[in-house]
């Protein structure tokens, strides 16, 4: 969390790393958690990137977002930050993406996928492939 927004700290490493071409051919701008923090703010993505990049710290860029981000109430955020952290899959499309991103972590890691730690939540799953879980 950065000002207390899930993803944020995240989404502004992930900007910073595509740029320092350490993740290539990786559209963080309009898919799964990045779109919909930008959604969530009503901020525009070129925005965002652009202040990214514009070589300031975590807590310059999280003042610009509390001034360009439409107001919202401890509650929207209390919800987002709920949505974030407990959010799985839906339907079975994206239960079929969950278990096929769950093989591909087994593989990086050299394991069958049954012994990786349970995840049920997207959040989960990124915590696995980032080896936090």
């Amino acid at each position: 969390m950065l000002g207390g927004i899930a993803h944020l700290p995240r989404f502004i490493d992930k900007v910073r790393l595509r740029h320092a071409g350490k993740i290539q051919d990786y559209n963080y701008i309009t898919t799964g958690f990045d779109k919909y923090l930008l959604e969530f703010l009503q901020i525009e993505p070129d925005a965002f990137e652009k202040e990214v990049l514009a070589e300031r710290n975590d807590d310059q860029i999280l003042a610009w977002v509390q001034a360009h981000a439409r107001p919202f109430s401890a509650e929207e955020l209390a919800q987002w930050n709920d949505r974030i952290s407990h959010a799985g899959p839906k339907d079975e499309s994206a239960r079929e993406r969950f278990q096929t991103r769950l093989v591909e972590v087994a593989k990086k890691r050299g394991v069958p996928v049954e012994t990786l730690p349970n995840a049920t939540t997207w959040a989960d799953l990124i915590e696995l492939d980032e080896a936090r879980m």
